[in-house]
């Protein structure tokens, strides 16, 4: 749901006494105009028509509505990637890469939450409940890099599920930031930014050496040389060192 229906619904409920959803809707306002860095406590204090005092019932400063906000919005993030991911369905890799484009899509229809999140420069863990928040949305990227994890091949090493996931995590958040926001900030590509991260996922595991073409074998095809050190049944090339960048498979 985007902030300006949000902010209609906040508007109505301000006459019976809703203030808090008021100040929220307010700041979401300012900061899909000026960013999260471009606005006042009073600048969201006049926008939502009340004095420059009356904030101060409901949040300590304008951090602490910028948390909240942020809070909103990891929360909003979560049930995107959790919908996405839908446990793995139908396959590990057709899930994965919806995750990848529910990531997209929050960065570009909710560019006043995205940017509250990412780019306020408020310290997450000095706030338990946006911390949370933020762990649980992770967790989801984290859970998807562990089936893709559980996919490496025979004799291949396999990734730490969590490096993947902070790897997983940059691609996608570069991506966002660059090509696929809602606002004047986002640079012009030659292709869409979906399939500039699926061909950067794609380049990425098969340079962990996981299989990305999931496409049949054409009918008398012949199997690809197998390298004599997989036939051997032994991951480790000649001169004595593990093969991949994280060594022998524990």
């Amino acid at each position: 749901m985007s902030w300006r229906k949000e902010q209609r619904r906040a508007e109505r409920g301000y006459h019976h006494g809703n203030l808090k959803e008021a100040l929220l809707q307010a700041a979401l306002g300012l900061i899909a105009e000026k960013g999260a860095a471009g606005f006042t406590f009073a600048d969201a204090a006049r926008m939502a028509g009340v004095s420059a005092a009356a904030p101060y019932r409901h949040f300590r400063d304008r951090d602490e509505l910028l948390s909240s906000i942020a809070q909103r919005g990891f929360e909003q993030f979560e049930a995107r990637l959790t919908a996405a991911w839908d446990d793995g369905r139908p396959d590990t890799v057709t899930a994965f890469e919806r995750v990848g484009r529910a990531y997209l899509a929050f960065a570009r229809e909710e560019p006043a939450f995205y940017n509250a999140m990412f780019e306020s420069g408020l310290p997450v863990d000095a706030n338990p409940a946006l911390q949370a928040a933020s762990e649980r949305a992770f967790n989801i990227i984290r859970a998807a890099a562990e089936r893709l994890a559980a996919l490496a091949p025979p004799g291949t090493p396999r990734p730490p599920a969590m490096m993947m996931a902070l790897h997983i995590w940059s691609m996608a958040h570069g991506v966002a930031s660059l090509f696929s926001r809602g606002d004047a900030a986002r640079r012009k590509l030659p292709m869409s930014p979906d399939e500039l991260l699926e061909a950067e996922v794609l380049i990425y595991l098969r340079g962990l050496g996981f299989p990305t073409d999931r496409r049949a074998p054409a009918k008398g095809a012949e199997p690809p040389p197998v390298p004599p050190e997989a036939s051997s049944g032994s991951s480790v090339p000649p001169g004595g060192t593990p093969g991949g960048p994280w060594g022998k498979p524990k």
